[in-house]
Parts: C-alpha cells; sequence; structure tokens
C-alpha cells in the first residue's frame, strides 16, 4: 500500500534542488540488510527491480488518529501490501505489479531471526513471511515466487504513509459511486476529492466498499499511486525548495531500506526521470487462478494463475512493457500531450441506449448530439428525432427511476444538462438537446482494469481525475 512512498522516492530525487535538499537526509533512513546470506538468486535482468512493502504500523499513531481513523486493535507485525516496482533501463517506464497479501505462498526453509530456531519449508498467506523472518524471508519468498531478481527494498508505515500525503498538501481521488466502508470510516461521495493523509489511509486500506474485497482494494491503491505522482510532478513539490524538503524529511523519517539505497540513489534515478508522468506507469495484479484457494490450518487463500503469472514476471524480468503500445507511439515511451483524460462513471457507456431529440430550431444539432455520445462509447440508436418542443434551452435527460445510474452517467457525458425521472419510460435514456449544449465529454467506466491486454493492466493517466 505505501508504494506510494516508494515512488516518492524516486520521483522527488528529480527536481533542481535535489541534491542540496537531499545531502544528509538519508542518515534518518533505519536500515536492513534483507539480502544477508541469500543464495541461488534469480539472474538479473535489464532495468532496477524493488520491494515496496506497507506495513501495519498503527502502534506509532496517537490515540486521536486511531480513533478517528478507525485504526483500533493490535498491529499484525506483517506486510499490509506488496508491491513489485520495476523501472525500466531507459528509465521511461515504471511497470508496478500488486501481490496479493493473501497470496498462497511457500516459504523456504529458514531460521527464527529471534531465536534461531530453524523451520521447516511450509505453505503460508504472503503477509506472513514478514512476521515469520521480517524482510529476509519476505524477500526470499518473493524472489522464489516471482523468479524476478529484487535489487533493493523499501518498507514505510502507516504513520509515515499519512505525514507523507499531509506534506504534500494531499492527493486528488476521483469516484464515481459512493465508496463507504464502515471498517476504516471511508465515506465519499461520488466526484473529485482532495484526500488528507488520514482520509488517504481510509482510502488504500478499505476493503468492504464493494464485493472485490482485497483485490478491488489493490486497484484502488493503484489510483492512488497514479494520483500521487500527478501530485509529485505537477504540483510544484519539485521546484519548491521548502516543499521538496519538508515531504523527503517527513518520508525519509520513518522509511526502512536496504543499506546501498540512500539520496544518491534517489538523486540519479531522479534526475533520469524527470519527464516521469502518470502515464510513464503502468499497473497490474498478479493474474489470479482461484480467488478462494482452501489451506489446510490456514484457510482461505489466493492461487495465482501459474501460466499467466509466469508470462508477467518474464515480462519484467525482460525489460518488456506489461501493457500493448498505444497508437501513435513507441512502446515504453510516456503518451504526448492529448484530449483530456477520461472522466469515471458508474456504468460503462457500452451498456446504456440513448436516444437523442433535437429541442431547439438549431439544424442538425440532433445528429451532432448522437455522434458525439457514440463516439464516447454510448449505445445511441443512429435516428435523432424532433423534440415536442423547439425551445429547449437547457438539456435535458429523462429517464425512467429504475436506470437512475445509467442516466447519471449520461449526465456526466453532458455537465449542465438537467436530469428529468419519467416512470414507466424503460430501458432507454431520451436526450432532448437544449440550446445550451456545447459539448460531450469522454467518460469511461470507473474501473477500466477489465480487458486491458494480457495482464489486465492500466497506465497511470487511464486512472487519475480528468480535466
Amino acid at each position: 500500500m505505501r508504494i506510494a512512498a516508494g515512488v516518492s522516492l524516486v520521483v522527488l530525487g528529480s527536481g533542481a534542488v535535489g541534491h542540496a535538499v537531499m545531502t544528509g537526509l538519508d542518515t534518518g533512513i533505519e536500515r536492513v540488510d534483507p539480502f544477508k546470506d541469500m543464495k541461488n538468486r534469480p539472474q538479473a535482468g535489464h532495468g532496477v527491480n524493488f520491494l515496496l512493502v506497507g506495513t501495519d504500523g498503527r502502534d506509532k499513531i496517537t490515540p486521536e488518529e486511531k480513533r478517528e481513523y478507525r485504526l483500533g486493535g493490535e498491529p499484525c507485525h506483517c506486510t499490509d501490501t506488496i508491491m513489485l516496482v520495476h523501472l525500466s533501463a531507459d528509465q521511461q517506464r515504471a511497470s508496478v505489479v500488486s501481490l496479493p497479501r493473501d497470496s498462497y505462498a511457500e516459504l523456504p526453509a529458514h531460521q527464527d531471526p529471534v531465536t534461531g530456531k530453524p523451520h521447516r519449508a511450509h505453505p503460508v498467506k504472503l503477509n506472513a513471511a514478514y512476521a515469520e523472518g521480517g524482510p529476509n524471508l519476505t524477500v526470499r519468498t518473493v524472489e522464489s515466487m516471482t523468479r524476478v531478481k529484487i535489487d533493493h527494498y523499501l518498507e514505510v508505515d502507516f504513520t509515515s504513509f499519512m505525514r507523507t500525503v499531509d506534506a504534500m498538501g494531499g492527493v486528488e481521488i476521483c469516484t464515481a459511486k459512493a465508496l463507504h466502508d464502515q471498517n476504516t470510516g471511508l465515506d465519499l461521495l461520488p466526484g473529485s476529492h482532495r484526500l488528507s493523509g488520514g482520509q488517504a489511509l481510509q482510502y488504500v486500506r478499505s476493503r468492504h466498499v464493494d464485493g472485490a474485497s482485497d483485490l478491488g482494494r489493490m486497484q484502488r491503491q493503484q489510483r492512488f499511486v497514479a494520483a500521487l505522482i500527478k501530485q509529485a510532478t505537477g504540483g510544484g513539490v519539485l521546484l519548491n525548495p521548502v516543499k521538496f524538503k519538508e515531504v523527503s524529511s517527513t518520508l525519509l523519517g520513518s522509511v526502512r531500506a536496504d543499506k546501498d539505497f540512500g539520496s544518491e540513489q534517489m538523486l540519479a534515478l531522479g534526475q533520469a526521470m524527470r519527464a516521469f508522468t502518470p502515464s510513464s506507469s503502468e499497473f497490474a495484479s498478479v493474474p489470479i487462478g482461484d480467488a478462494a484457494y482452501p489451506v489446510k490450518g490456514i484457510g482461505s487463500t489466493v492461487k495465482w494463475d501459474e501460466h499467466k503469472a509466469a508470462q508477467l514476471f518474464e515480462s519484467l524480468r525482460e525489460d518488456r512493457p506489461l501493457s500493448p503500445p498505444r497508437p501513435g507511439r513507441p512502446a515504453g515511451r510516456p503518451a504526448a500531450p492529448a484530449a483530456p483524460s477520461p472522466v469515471p462513471v458508474d456504468v460503462p457507456p457500452q451498456q446504456i441506449r440513448v436516444q437523442v431529440e433535437n429541442g431547439t430550431r438549431i439544424d442538425g444539432l440532433g445528429g451532432r448530439v448522437d455522434s458525439a455520445l457514440r463516439a464516447t462509447g454510448f449505445d445511441t440508436t443512429g435516428a435523432p428525432s424532433g423534440g415536442a418542443g423547439r425551445d429547449v434551452r437547457r438539456t435535458v435527460i429523462s429517464y425512467d427511476p429504475r436506470w437512475d445510474r445509467s442516466a447519471k452517467t449520461v449526465a456526466t457525458a453532458l455537465p449542465g444538462s438537467e436530469l428529468r425521472a419519467v416512470p414507466g419510460q424503460g430501458k432507454t435514456v431520451v436526450v432532448i438537446a437544449g440550446a445550451d449544449y456545447a459539448k460531450v465529454v469522454p467518460v469511461r467506466a470507473e474501473d477500466p482494469y477489465q480487458n486491458q491486454g494480457e495482464f489486465g493492466v492500466v497506465t497511470g493517466d487511464q486512472v487519475v481525475c480528468g480535466k
């Protein structure tokens, strides 16, 4: 989950003031040795691989914050989230792969880091590797499962995550539907929200806002990382020495990292990634074969699709993009500035039947609206008609209340329009174009993670707030 902090470490080093500000800051990093005595490791590939883990550090949070953000209970001393990040050798792409914390894993034989007692290899949920053997066993287990050699290890807890987001001035998140989770206290209405550190923690921790549980939570975490990158690169953080130092010191004051990752490495990577934007990043989750794989003594685990997962990690090892290249640009290259990102909506426009009527005396208006709606994905009839009246000033969307979510999706594409419930109208949404019509805003279903290439990959600019 706190991959956000790891990404920030890389991105923040790209400012012109980086060297002056970063000098000496890495002395506050708590060092760990996750690679100690490791043998038979995977062969190194091209680019750099980070293992970024978020730990349950609620024991460091104030009583007031625990109450406000519902962080009661005892810390589990385990990894709350695990992500594998690959930075391409040409510094043009970051591939982020989420590893479900409940993944079925087989721990290699190891010694207890406290008692020295030997343990045989045995099955667990992936997040238990940290509890049994700390960073070292976590790295060994992930390398064994992925055959990807880890170059650097970064670990961030709840406190660091919250403080870093606050130091950046919050992060903007968009949602097409209301998000409510009684467990975390998350309560967001549809729309755009600038989240504080505590609210951001609620957003990335929530597992009970839909039926997707941990898999849905990973998607929200990826959206948050994309938004964080956008905030860091476009919000003035890199060019403001005071803000840069505040964010850097906040982050580095509580991060744990391997001994070879410090300010020099941050700056070298950051300078090479000055043009890093959300479109430079791509996000995927490990392909799942069985989301409820039972294991005696452990319970329900997440079983990976072995064949597809092997292909995914092979792409990382060989430094290949996970997502297919977009038309008009080479694979792995950031997209050139283009049209605004589509606005996320609750219902896919392809599922909404729309009939357009011209409510004005403007010749051809109905056809233009029909074509524009079809271009952004709506299932229009292709046969616009004349409305009952010819003096409609404000565009009207009439709909059957049973299909109110579809109507709201159409209204998002036609900002400023009036929603008018018509019981019994049926599934088709009727758009009566008024004299105020200016354009159709592109929209997309909020969850674009389905059918995006072989591994369900999305790029960062597809999941940040559109303008």
